[in-house]
């Protein structure tokens, strides 16, 4: 989990038995995006952010990796959040997301493949 995320939020994910590692308990809480994602792709792990830098290609291009999640929460309470991933972990396995960001908000899932493969 990226580092705008509470702890409470990954001790919600963990209760559903999701192997979850926050940025700071990885020694990333000040590491740039690019560093989040390439430690990601490194332990294999889903990627699962606000930052709106994911998805623009320009600034932070997505070759092969795990899978990205993009989270459009307002307000970005942990229950709001929490209302979006934890049904959405429920029914997607890391497999499925392998290659495409998605962007996940109220209004539904876009799913992005980021590889020609």
């Amino acid at each position: 989990m990226d580092q705008m995320f509470r702890v409470e939020l990954g001790e919600l994910l963990q209760r559903e038995e999701h192997d979850v590692l926050r940025t700071a308990e990885a020694g990333q809480a000040t590491a740039d995006d690019a560093e989040v994602l390439q430690r990601a792709i490194e332990q294999d792990r889903l990627l699962v952010t606000m930052d709106e830098h994911f998805g623009d290609w320009a600034i932070l291009p997505l070759a092969s990796h795990p899978g990205v999640v993009r989270l459009k929460a307002h307000p970005a309470t942990t229950a709001n959040i929490a209302k979006l991933i934890v049904p959405f972990l429920r029914l997607h396995s890391q497999d499925e997301l392998r290659n495409y960001l998605v962007i996940l908000s109220r209004s539904g899932e876009r799913w992005i493949k980021t590889t020609r493969e």
